[in-house]
């Protein structure tokens, strides 16, 4: 085993002996396991209810532009003039997956 060894090694071979490939083989099993994720619990976190965003309702909208409109104290026609219409339809194009930033 000895001289089969020393000349695998000079060779570059690798050596069949059933102790040698076993244990090649239980390195390899330790550098894959090491490599694996076993776990994706700790790269997620629960979101609070309160965190998630409210899903889109015709309804929501109105409230939401209705509360707008009375807090930054905008007439009733605000809602009519073309600039605000114009602004509501882009921002309606941009999908839920995208947030609008002003």
């Amino acid at each position: 085993q000895g001289l089969y060894r020393r000349w695998c090694k000079l060779t570059g071979f690798f050596s069949m002996i059933p102790e040698d490939t076993k244990a090649r083989r239980q390195l390899e099993e330790a550098i894959t396991s090491a490599k694996e994720q076993t776990q994706v619990d700790d790269h997620f976190h629960r979101i609070k209810p309160e965190d998630k965003p409210t899903p889109y309702s015709d309804e929501i909208f109105k409230e939401a532009a209705i509360r707008w409109l009375v807090e930054t104290d905008q007439p009733v026609a605000a809602f009519e003039h073309p600039a605000f219409q114009r602004m509501i339809h882009i921002t309606s194009r941009a999908g839920a997956t995208r947030s609008v930033q002003i």
